[in-house]
């Protein structure tokens, strides 16, 4: 019986995620394979294998492969404005005249020292950016060769392993709305690196050669300021770019040709398109308009093929709501279930599959917080990470029920990364790796 038990145990392992090469893991899910020493409860002292402090602001996302974690970060000579929470008017800012410093990061998978720092880019910046967002919003991407750090307003940068620089390309600043900042992440497929920029000047599609940074192409794009990060669709039928955008969600093939575009997003566009059970899913919703939609879109679409005035499905849209749309979180398909979390710390329920509602929004916790951090699931659990640094474990399936609450007690807006059993969470001020001891 122990023999069986073992066996168990180690196949249970051998399946777990090994690395999260990208922002929000393999299939940009947020979902890692069950593993048992994931981890369900911590604080900053408890199930911690280590933290490490890391220098200035950035909330991009660490991605993980083999013995390597990696982030970026941007430090400056003046002390940093410390951000508030929430929903807010008010948190435009002047473009600071101080010198900034753009890094880029390696930290060592088992003791977490900073195994290299590398700077990119040294300057005052010459752009703003909002209260909340930083100079390095934007998660890297890794093939398991090189890293691809990503600035939406300095370049991208591509190291070894080793933090040798293997290529750079430059980009020359960009208006956002309201000077808001950017924060699309890139992503890496096959032999290419795709990058969105949606912005008031230009907005683009670059496909970029891995390898050298070369462009291979560039579509522009007619849309303004977004914030959602591409997403790689192989739906078993094609391959295919999926970009969202205000005016437009569109799929483009990989040298660049639009397949298919729908209408009906709101007005700013953040969450990131992902897949499950065959289904597309993209989804937008601004807290300041009514349309805050989500789409569940069949594979082999062509054409324009927006909904029309009260429909709520056709050929290739499966299903529709008007208004299960979050503003900053992208949303979490786990086992058969499609999950929203809202900014505001409401949690809703739907069947992936058809969009039929299973539970309505539920308050995660009478304490009213804010939410950015995009969800992620393990092991029969839905978590949830507030501004405040308090994550809440929610049971998966049909009933709503809130099991536990963990708590870093420092500010937290980074999705986090999921790999060899462990957790690493971003904090305002550190990385911490969590697991079960």
């Amino acid at each position: 019986m122990r023999m069986l038990l073992d066996l168990a145990i180690a196949a249970t392992l051998a399946a777990a995620t090994n690395n999260w090469p990208q922002f929000r893991g393999p299939g940009s899910t947020g979902v890692a394979d069950d593993d048992p020493r994931l981890p369900e409860e911590w604080s900053a002292t408890r199930n911690i294998v280590w933290s490490v402090e890391i220098p200035g602001r950035g909330w991009s996302s660490p991605i993980v492969w083999g013995n390597r974690i990696f982030l970026t970060t941007v430090t400056s000579a003046e002390p940093k404005e410390k951000a508030r929470k929430g929903l807010y008017f008010g948190g435009e800012r002047g473009i600071p005249g101080d010198e900034h410093r753009w890094l880029v990061l390696a930290i060592d998978f088992d003791t977490g020292k900073i195994a290299w720092e590398k700077e990119v880019y040294k300057a005052a910046p010459g752009f703003s950016r909002h209260l909340k967002n930083s100079y390095a919003s934007e998660t890297p991407a890794t093939d398991g060769q090189l890293v691809y750090a990503c600035f939406g307003n300095v370049g991208v940068f591509a190291f070894d392993f080793s933090g040798k620089l293997v290529w750079e390309r430059r980009f020359e600043p960009v208006h956002t709305r309201y000077g808001w900042g950017t924060a699309a992440s890139p992503v890496v497929h096959e032999n290419r690196l795709y990058i969105v920029s949606d912005n008031e000047d230009k907005s683009v599609l670059l496909a970029l050669d891995k390898k050298t940074g070369k462009t291979i192409w560039q579509m522009d794009r007619d849309e303004k300021s977004n914030w959602a990060t591409p997403y790689i669709w192989q739906s078993g039928k094609r391959t295919e770019i999926i970009t969202s955008g205000t005016k437009r969600v569109r799929s483009y093939d990989l040298d660049g040709r639009q397949l298919w575009e729908f209408g009906g997003m709101s007005s700013i566009t953040i969450p990131t398109p992902f897949t499950a059970h065959g289904l597309l899913f993209v989804t937008s919703g601004y807290v300041g308009d009514q349309k805050r939609p989500a789409f569940a879109i069949k594979a082999g679409a062509s054409g324009d093929m927006s909904l029309k005035e009260g429909q709520m499905s056709n050929e290739y849209i499966s299903w529709f709501y008007p208004q299960l749309g979050p503003y900053n979180p992208s949303p979490i398909v786990y086992r058969d279930h499609y999950y929203t979390l809202f900014d505001r710390g409401l949690f809703a329920c739907n069947d992936a599959k058809t969009g039929k509602e299973v539970y309505g929004r539920q308050r995660i916790s009478q304490d009213v917080g804010a939410y950015t951090a995009s969800p992620w699931a393990y092991n029969g659990r839905i978590f949830v990470l507030s501004e405040d640094g308090d994550a809440y474990v929610i049971q998966a399936g049909p009933e709503f029920k809130v099991t536990g609450r963990n708590t870093l007690d420092e500010m937290c807006m980074a999705s986090p990364a999921i790999a060899r059993g462990s957790l690493f969470i971003r904090t305002e001020s550190k990385l911490y790796r969590i697991a079960r001891k």
